[in-house]
């Protein structure tokens, strides 16, 4: 059972949200979109916030800056938390066009929003859950997507709500968070995709 609850740790990794967020998006777009254009957004996607925050972290580790991917010591949050704001703001710039595709644009504004919180907060020492952080932004993107395109979405948003729950029991489980920082996590993941709900809905 403990190995199943862990699980969710992994499932649910903070570098699977953005991709997981455009995928669904294209999915359920009642929008019309060139197959070639989708590919290419998602191939983007994936190289911008898998494959290089990956690849930037063995970077890390080699300079001795950070030890494991898991990131326990807040302080080794630091320079992470900045290459992903770097990443995610090249996606804003170079990928997702505000006018085109502004629901998944201003997904990323919002997730930018979130990585700058917690990298302040990484720098008052406090451990925000990333992985909190991600889902609860994919949550709430979810919903606004339901408004948006007037979808019933009710059975994926009861989905991402489990699984913030299932995640945030799997953090305690592993101890790897307190239930503030859980609680915080999901606070800064969710509150600024809120925000940018002005702008798209």
């Amino acid at each position: 059972m403990k190995a199943f609850i862990r699980s969710f740790s992994y499932i649910f990794h903070p570098l699977f949200m953005p991709i997981l967020a455009v995928s669904f998006y294209f999915y359920i777009s009642p929008r019309f979109f060139n197959t070639e254009f989708i590919y290419s957004k998602l191939f983007a996607t994936v190289i911008m916030t898998v494959v290089i925050p990956i690849l930037s972290f063995y970077m890390l580790k080699n300079l001795q800056l950070v030890e494991t991917i898991h990131l326990k010591d807040v302080r080794q949050r630091k320079w992470p938390l900045v290459l992903s704001a770097g990443f995610t703001f090249l996606l804003i710039k170079m990928i997702f066009d505000g006018y085109d595709i502004p629901e998944v644009y201003f997904f990323f504004v919002g997730i930018l929003g979130a990585t700058v919180a917690a990298f302040l907060l990484a720098i008052l020492k406090f451990k925000a859950s990333l992985h909190m952080m991600g889902l609860a932004g994919v949550t709430v993107f979810i919903i606004g997507l339901s408004l948006h395109f007037g979808i019933n979405l009710l059975i994926w948003i009861a989905f991402s709500i489990f699984a913030c729950g299932a995640t945030a029991t799997s953090r305690l489980d592993i101890k790897a968070h307190t239930t503030p920082e859980l609680i915080i996590g999901f606070l800064i993941g969710s509150v600024p995709q809120i925000l940018v709900y002005t702008y798209w809905l």
